[in-house]
């Protein structure tokens, strides 16, 4: 039986992380995929990268969803297969994002880290130059 994970990211403003997500990666909601809860945060948004699903959500304190930022920092990374991770990397920091480790060539592929504005850190993997 096939298997996919499907990453699940809670963020403080859901409409901003769509927007960066989509700056970074090109990241595209899945057509009536956003659903708003009445008070106006995103409830759940369903992205598309190159094929593979992100899915988002504003905080929900009542229900212990909570973003790194606002926990103190995140045990978990999301790893990510781009066609060049230096120039992933730096769009990530131009728009908003902190440089965790610059690209370099390690074990066969470049790689390098960055945490989003949201405290969730990404390592943008790439062929070795």
């Amino acid at each position: 039986m096939p298997t996919q994970m499907i990453p699940y990211l809670a963020v403080t403003d859901g409409r901003a992380a769509i927007e960066y997500y989509g700056t970074v990666f090109g990241a595209e909601v899945v057509e009536g995929e956003l659903f708003e809860m009445d008070d106006g945060r995103v409830g759940h948004v369903s992205l598309t990268i190159g094929g593979a699903s992100l899915y988002v959500s504003d905080e929900f304190p009542e229900m212990n969803v909570l973003a790194p930022v606002t926990r103190g920092g995140s045990s978990a990374a999301v790893v990510i297969h781009v066609d060049n991770a230096d120039e992933t990397i730096a769009a990530a920091v131009a728009a908003g994002g902190t440089l965790d480790r610059p690209a370099e060539d390690q074990h066969g592929a470049r790689s390098g880290w960055f945490v989003d504005p949201w405290g969730h850190r990404w390592s943008p993997t790439s062929p070795a130059s």
